[in-house]
Order: C-alpha cells, then structure tokens, then sequence
C-alpha cells in the first residue's frame, strides 16, 4: 500500500512517500524550485502544491499518481470551516485586510481554506506541463482516498512514528495550525492519545516569530538567527518578555498582544547594525522560551510517566532549548524529529493514515538517517561534467583524496548519495573544512554571505563524540548543542560558539559510510575526528539537489575544491599578466 504525504499549507511544502509503514522517499519543495522555503506562507501562495517534491518520490518508487492508494494532506480545513462546511460558497472582501471580520481570524481565512479544500482538484490537474506524466488517469476523487490531517497530528506523528520509542510522551510546539499551536500527548502500545493542547491566539512559534521580525530578519525564516544572535546578549529584557508569556500551569500558557515597539524597543530595520540591544532582546526572548517549555515538559513528564519524550513542530527546531531539555529535564531520553519544521507533516501525515488503513500497530521502520532524497549516480554525474566542459579528474577512493585536500585548509563543496530530508545538511550536501584554523568560521561566512555571528557547526565521529564534547553522545540530526570540551577547544576554535558550545551531528558508518570515512581519514592525517559542516549553499538559496546545482554554487562562490560522486573539480590558480597568484 503506498500513502502520499504533502504539506502544503503554510511553507516548507514538502512530500513523503510511504509503503506499508516505511518510509521510501521524502524531498522539499525548495530543493527542485531553488525558492527558499518552497514559497512564503501567505495566502496566495496555498493553492501550491510541491508537484516537484511529488514527482521525485512516485520516481524513486517506479510509480505514477494512479498507484497511489492515499494521498495525506497535512492541514484540516474542517476543523476552521465547523458549520460553514455544509454552505456552498463563502465569502472574501474585495480588501480583505481593510475590512477585517470577526468570524475569522484572519479575514484571509476564506481564501486560503478554499485552496486547500480544493486541493485534491490541484492535485489531479494542476500538475506542470513538464511533469504531467506521473499524474495522469486519475481524477480528484480518485483512483486515491483523500484524507486531511490535522496538522499538529501530522507534526506529532512525525515524531512518535519516526522516534526509536515503543513508548513516549510527546510535545508539538509551531506557530500555528487549524486551532492548536502546542499539543501534549503520549504514545503507548502502538496507539496515540493527545492530552492536551494549547490553542491561538497563544503561540510560542508566532512570538518567537514576531520577534524574529522586530529585529528585523525574515519570518517564518530567520528565526534561526535569533538563536544564535542570543549568545551575544545580557538578559537586560527578560522581566518584558515574562509579563507577555506567563505560564499558568498544567501545560497551559498564554502569549499577550502587545506592540513590540512599546515593550522592547523600536524595530531594527534590516541591513543595519546589530547594537547590544538587539542581542540583549534575542537573548532574553531565548530565556524565557527554555523557561516556560521547561515547565512544560516537567508537566508532560508527571502526566504521562513515560521515560522517553519525541518532539516536533518549527520550536523544536531550537537546538540550544531542547539542550536544556535534555541536560536538566526529566526525562531519560529526548528525540528531535529532524525534519520537525512543517516540512516534516508530510512525513508525519503518510505515516499516520498508512497506520491507520493497514490498521498494523507494529514498527517497521526507524528515522536513523535523513537520506531520502535524489541520488545521482557517477555516470549521470560525468555526463553533466562533459556537457559543462568543465576539468575534473576522478578519484579511486573520494573519502581519502578529500581528506588530504580538507587537512590543506581546502574548502570543500561535498555531494555524495541521497539528499538530506530537512533543513540540516548532514553529510549528502555539505560544505566541509578543517576545525583547526581559528579564522574558519569567518572564512566560511564570508563564502556564503552570512552574518558575522552565525557559528558553524561540527561532525564528528560517534565514537569519538565524548573525548571532544561534554557528555557527547549518538547526535545524529544537530537538534542539540554541546559544550565543547575545554581541553579540546584549541585544536577545534572553529566550531566553538561564543558560548562554549556546538551543534554537533554526530556520524556512524551505517548512516553514511563515505561521509564516515571521510572523517576517519582526515582524523588519521590530523588527529581530529572532527570537522566542519554547513549546509551546500548560499545565503537566500536552498540547499542544493543536482549535480548542476551543485557546480553552479561551486564555481560562483570561493569554495576551493567540489567532491562530487566519485570527482574531484579544483579551481586553478588566478592567472594576472600571464603569472600564477
């Protein structure tokens, strides 16, 4: 049985291809488009559904559209239309915005629902021309069964059914979904409860996000950058942000209108200086988010017993929270669903209703590694390299001439096997470098146009985890950060953030067997099982898919050296008035 997951209500849009509970094949939107986020979660933009995404997993099962027995939308717009389900029309102001109503949150709503109440009709004709192949003979009602999910279901189900837990307590916390923003539940002998829910206007998600804007980066995007902007900062705003969230007990927490203006400040306007107060105000906002879902957790810990917690939703994106959590929470073990963004319900969605219509409450599948996306093989990738008219040589061993090269100072643009699922590359589509050079970090910000202050992560090799980091343990999808430990911190300054820490991704052979041999042999040259990982691309552009993608952010960005498959493309030295720089 094959069940198709797709998010494509808000941002992230994303699709998932299941067969009888294990999951074949997942990609985003963003990586085929090369628009970041896939689009903005704005109304207009709804009615769009990630054909691209689509297309790529029925391709890797060798199936059309018409094979599918269930196609599992990530958003229920029933539980917002209630009555007006069984009405025939619904009505949009000509200047929604200026004549705003109280029947719907947003005076938007009506558009937007009326999209995704259509979808199945998008899906079945609107594919692009180019794609149409795939989605062919079959109408919107079917040869598939339609299902929408309720999309914090989808963010949970994408943890509990994706977690290495045959019990768990489990915490979705995003910006938003039909009603609920948070959602507590437990999962126990192959069945899930929720327990409690917390509903809009209240949002941890939208006020980490309205925050994110007030400091003048991207929504919906950026708040990334938030997090790491913190590290900087005093806790001058903390008592501000506590009379707008208050925590009130049992699981439940309200989140104040308010103007930000006349709380913290007047907003940075974006491309200024970053002052002290804007570090002090991202500081302080990531307090009082690890305070208040601290008390959360300890709550869902008492509730439910259970010993392990998964969690999911855009807010469980926060590394250096759920760290906390982990350190200093209750329970014995915390999983992060890796793709716990909205990218994720597409996942979340195809495993829930394949559960239920093979009504099979067994295991058949563990996320161990996020690798489900588009893999190229040498002779596809040569193929390209020709037509490119581009030198390479190619390599017997790929792990071992790039170790050589990285133990240079090379920068490396590294694209091997299947593309990563989520917003973290983690070893198919990476840039990679050495951890010993100090001036690393900046060095790698400047390739790919990033603010000063961003840090840059570490990968190191599992077993070795705990001899370079405080308590360092199998972390596979840097969902946490570590404390590096202080005997190490001179021979890996690269990848130490201004607090001490690092968002480490640990690596086995199992996951990813060239990536883990290309750690092994820069160890053996260095004696560093470490090195540093960021994601293949440039600032405002999604992580790359294609061996086309990937020469193209090669060869116009200053990255050194491009490992594709099993290639080798170095950048030869500038040639000024007929001499070698």
């Amino acid at each position: 049985m094959y069940t198709l997951g797709i998010n494509a209500a808000f941002h992230d849009c994303s699709a998932t291809l299941v067969k009888d509970g294990v999951v074949l094949a997942a990609a985003e939107e963003e990586r085929f488009t090369k628009v970041k986020h896939g689009k903005r979660p704005v109304p207009f933009t709804v009615w769009q559904l990630p054909f691209h995404a689509i297309d790529y997993c029925l391709k890797e099962a060798g199936i059309a559209l018409r094979d599918v027995d269930h196609v599992a939308y990530s958003y229920d717009p029933y539980m917002q239309l209630g009555e007006r389900a069984e009405q025939a029309t619904l009505s949009l102001p000509l200047e929604p915005s200026k004549n705003p109503t109280s029947e719907w949150l947003s005076p938007w709503d009506p558009l937007s629902l009326s999209y995704i109440v259509n979808a199945p009709r998008q899906l079945a004709s609107g594919a692009p021309h180019h794609l149409k192949a795939r989605f062919r003979d079959v109408r919107h009602d079917g040869p598939f069964k339609w299902h929408f999910v309720e999309h914090h279901l989808a963010h949970e189900a994408s943890a509990f059914l994706a977690a290495p837990f045959e019990e768990c307590a489990v915490l979705a916390m995003d910006g938003r979904g039909e009603r609920p923003t948070t959602s507590y539940g437990l999962y126990r002998d192959g069945r899930y409860q929720r327990i409690k829910q917390v509903n809009l206007p209240h949002s941890l998600g939208l006020l980490y996000e309205e925050v994110t804007d007030h400091l003048g980066f991207l929504r919906s995007s950026d708040e990334y950058k938030v997090m790491a902007l913190a590290s900087y900062g005093k806790p001058n705003f903390v008592s501000e942000f506590k009379e707008v969230v208050r925590y009130r007990g049992e699981g439940d927490y309200t989140v104040a209108k308010v103007d930000w203006k006349d709380v913290i400040g007047p907003a940075r306007l974006r491309g200024s200086a970053f002052e002290q107060v804007h570090m002090d105000i991202a500081h302080s906002l990531q307090v009082v988010l690890e305070e208040t879902v601290a008390q959360m957790v300890d709550w869902l810990h008492r509730e439910t017993g259970a010993k392990n917690l998964c969690m999911a939703g855009g807010v469980a994106l926060n590394c250096v929270m759920n760290a906390r959590i982990r350190d200093n929470g209750p329970f014995e073990k915390v999983w992060i669903q890796p793709a716990a963004g909205d990218s994720g319900t597409s996942l979340g969605a195809a495993m829930w209703i394949d559960a239920q219509q093979r009504g099979d409450t067994r295991r058949h599948w563990v996320m161990d590694h996020v690798f489900y996306g588009p893999e190229y093989d040498d002779e596809e990738i040569e193929e390209f390299l020709k037509q490119a008219r581009l030198p390479y040589r190619k390599v017997d061993d790929i792990a071992e001439a790039t170790a050589e090269l990285l133990a240079q100072n090379k920068v490396i643009g590294w694209f091997q096997g299947r593309m990563e699922f989520g917003p973290r590359s983690l070893g198919a589509r990476s840039i990679l470098a050495s951890p010993i050079d100090p001036g690393m970090q900046a060095h790698l910000n400047l390739i790919k146009d990033r603010e000063d202050f961003r840090p840059v992560a570490p990968v190191v090799l599992e077993e070795e985890a705990d001899k370079w980091f405080v308590n360092g343990h199998q972390s596979p999808f840097m969902t946490f950060v570590f404390d590096v430990r202080e005997d190490r911190v001179d021979k890996i300054p690269a990848v130490r953030h201004v607090d001490g820490t690092a968002r480490v991704q640990t690596i086995n052979r199992a996951q990813n067997p060239a990536y883990y041999d290309l750690l092994q042999s820069f160890a053996k040259r260095t004696g560093v099982p470490v090195l540093v990982n960021t994601s293949f691309n440039t600032r405002g552009e999604p992580i790359v898919c294609t061996p086309r993608d990937a020469v193209e952010s090669f060869c116009t960005t200053p990255l050194d050296v491009l490992a594709i498959g099993s290639f080798l493309l170095e950048k030869p030295k500038l040639i000024i008035g007929g001499q070698q720089s």
